[in-house]
């Protein structure tokens, strides 16, 4: 049951359409996700409009990574998956795996980046994605061997990027984990194998 109901969308108050609308940043550099065949996430939304001041901030935040990233949209979804998996965060994994894999990530792939190990079939690079992940997950700080790997290929705004990439989803990990937000309908065929919901 969750610790904080979430609101259903006709119950919203009017200001989740200016939180929402934050979302829409004023330089992006990719387009939107297509809702086609996409889950809604209802059930994290109505958690959010609770706090339309809260969530308006955070939505202004997300919208920069996910459309004005300087990050390539495979890049920002390897990240993304890779700390729902760290963080045993079923929801976040599911909401993901669809735009992951319009971002160019395979089916292989996007079940490679759940694992607990880091595959030596990935490229150099994705291997320094997925380990900076590990890292700040597990003791916050990008080791010096992976950030070589890293900021050879990747310049300032990218590797900042990166790092406010894990940190926000962290936190919405931490968010739906801690306030046990019920996995939405449309998610349920895009969880994890190992989840239980």
């Amino acid at each position: 049951m969750a610790r904080i109901e979430p609101i259903p969308i006709r119950e919203w108050p009017p200001e989740m359409r200016d939180a929402l609308a934050a979302m829409d940043p004023p330089e992006p550099r990719h387009p939107k996700l297509s809702p086609e065949g996409r889950p809604k996430a209802l059930n994290l939304l109505g958690t959010f409009a609770h706090h339309t001041a809260l969530a308006h901030a955070f939505f202004t935040f997300n919208g920069h990574l996910i459309r004005a990233t300087t990050l390539s949209e495979r890049q920002r979804e390897l990240l993304v998956l890779r700390v729902a998996a760290r963080l045993r965060c079923p929801y976040e994994w599911a909401q993901h795996v669809g735009a992951a894999a319009a971002a160019g990530l395979t089916d292989e792939e996007i079940a490679r980046a759940g694992s607990d190990e880091v595959s030596s079939e990935w490229s150099p690079l994705d291997t320094g994605l997925l380990r900076a992940v590990d890292e700040l997950v597990g003791g916050g700080v990008i080791t010096d061997d992976t950030w070589a790997v890293l900021a050879a290929e990747l310049d300032a705004q990218q590797l900042l990027d990166v790092i406010y990439t894990v940190g926000a989803y962290q936190t919405l990990a931490w968010m739906i984990r801690s306030l046990d937000v019920p996995i939405d309908d449309d998610l349920v065929e895009f969880l994890p194998p190992d989840s239980d919901g």
